[in-house]
């Protein structure tokens, strides 16, 4: 009987021994990386920077074959994230991506805070005011004072995104951003396929301009226009060492010098922005 007990509870200790271990090693696999659950969110942050797009584009866009792809956007499209256009065969987002990002409200808050603050400051400079924050690998615009400014030529509205690099709210983000956050934005933005992020390819020529930004304090871009070329300033919003969004001017370079711009806009907007980061930290004080 000894024998008979003693040899079950060493069956019973070895299976439990065998159940731990077992237990432990299940533990392990599921800490893996699921791979096509980081794919199938790649896809979605895509499309959602595109806001539509063919399959095609989105494969390009990812560097994922075509037939992954498409698996991919069936079955976002099964679980209500993604519909498809039955006339172009092209997907777009719904309404449950931004269910995704409920409790990620630190952007609705700065624009919240910074609408008075923009339109005060568009009031004093005419020339239309913007405030954007990052969304993908772009930058999106929440609030601005384009219905407000009788220079606006070219009417932007909240919501639409800009090209990170070569805007001055992206490549003021980009310059002041944590290292970390930059490298990985830029990483995305090397597998896009759009050409407004085509100049990711030259890094050297990127980091002159994020350095050039640092150095002046601000981020500056131009484009040609049919009437004049317009230029756009901007500076960071920052809580911390965290940028959470950016302040940018337009206006025409034929109407306001560079240097006038610098001299009369620039500590207007710095002052704007100091009490937008003044109110939006007693805010976030306030609710912890």
């Amino acid at each position: 009987m000894e024998g008979s007990s003693m040899h079950a509870h060493i069956s019973t200790s070895v299976e439990s021994t065998s159940h731990e271990a077992a237990n432990d090693e299940g533990a392990r696999e599921s800490t893996r990386p699921i791979r096509a659950l980081n794919r199938g969110l790649e896809v979605l942050t895509e499309l959602n920077r595109l806001e539509r797009a063919a399959i095609n584009t989105l494969a390009n866009a990812v560097g994922l074959p075509r037939t992954t792809t498409y698996r991919i956007l069936e079955t976002l499209r099964l679980a209500g994230y993604v519909e498809r256009d039955a006339h172009d065969d092209c997907y777009r987002p719904t309404i449950m991506v931004r269910g995704l990002s409920d409790g990620f409200d630190d952007e609705a808050m700065i624009a919240h805070i910074a609408k008075p603050h923009l339109a005060a400051l568009c009031a004093s400079i005419v020339w239309p005011i913007a405030i954007a924050t990052p969304s993908g690998a772009a930058m999106m615009i929440r609030e601005t004072t384009d219905l407000q400014s009788p220079l606006a030529l070219e009417q932007y509205g909240a919501g639409i995104r800009v090209p990170m690099l070569t805007t001055a709210a992206g490549r003021a983000y980009l310059a002041y951003c944590t290292a970390a956050q930059r490298e990985a934005l830029l990483e995305s933005l090397a597998r896009s396929s759009l050409p407004e992020d085509r100049l990711v390819r030259s890094r050297v020529e990127v980091e002159r301009i994020l350095n050039e930004t640092r150095t002046q304090g601000y981020g500056m871009s131009q484009r040609a226009r049919r009437v004049s070329e317009e230029t756009s300033l901007a500076i960071p919003v920052r809580v911390k060492d965290q940028v959470l969004a950016t302040i940018s001017v337009r206006f025409a370079a034929t109407a306001v010098p560079l240097r006038t711009a610098i001299e009369q806009f620039l500590p207007k907007m710095r002052e704007v922005v100091a009490k937008i980061e003044e109110e939006f930290s007693t805010k976030q004080a306030a609710a912890k």
